[in-house]
């Protein structure tokens, strides 16, 4: 992961380099996507959506284990943000509780879903998934800046 090692308005407590890893949701369910950005800059690393029919809890869930596969893929340690605890949650237990029923709008959702799902079964990582201190720190960096 590329940084800029001279940005300066980070707070001192954020650990850089690392990713954080964001979703945001029209509704719920509604059109749902996802991100992550270099901490630091805020530079989108990767981005998925909009998809129709999606949850915020699965568009974190998507976000963190896109994130931890491209971080295993580039073959950094760097750690990940996330502000959803459902979602670290899910990637701890390597699977997701949600009443979202799959239908044929969602069915793109649920194949990430399903692909993630193996990819945690598959692999390990060493990467430190790290909670964003939202009341401390302001939105995350991969925030999409849409709240009311």
């Amino acid at each position: 992961m590329t940084v800029n090692n001279g940005f300066r308005n980070l707070n001192p407590a954020v650990v850089v380099p690392s990713l954080s890893v964001d979703a945001a949701c029209a509704g719920n369910p509604g059109i749902m996507e996802y991100r992550g950005v270099d901490t630091a800059t805020k530079r989108e690393l990767f981005r998925q959506g909009p998809f129709p029919n999606g949850t915020n809890n699965i568009g974190e869930f998507l976000a963190l284990v896109h994130g931890l596969a491209l971080l295993k893929k580039e073959g950094s340690t760097a750690p990940i943000y996330s502000d959803s605890l459902t979602a670290r949650k899910w990637v701890k237990d390597k699977k997701i509780k949600t009443t979202l029923a799959r239908d044929h709008r969602n069915e793109p959702i649920f194949k990430l879903v399903d692909r993630a799902i193996i990819w945690l079964n598959a692999n390990s990582w060493q990467n430190q998934i790290l909670v964003w201190e939202t009341k401390k720190w302001g939105e995350i960096p991969a925030d999409f800046g849409r709240k009311a």
